[in-house]
């Protein structure tokens, strides 16, 4: 059983490219958010630093923004 970032987010896109989208899609739930989030804390990569500020921004918006 893996328990790595890749068994809850994968897809043909890259981990950039999901949270780009996911910042932009307002319906998408909460839990996508999260474990997107996850993803990128696994990775730890210092250029993810941008991208992890924008999605807990995006995470901790109003639904009407």
């Amino acid at each position: 059983m893996q328990t790595t970032a890749e068994t809850f987010v994968t897809t043909s896109k890259s981990l950039q490219q999901q949270v780009a989208e996911a910042i932009e899609d307002r319906a998408l739930p909460i839990s996508r958010l999260l474990r997107l989030m996850w993803a990128l804390d696994a990775d730890r990569s210092a250029a993810n630093q941008n991208l992890r500020a924008q999605l807990r921004a995006r995470i901790g918006a109003p639904l009407s923004a």
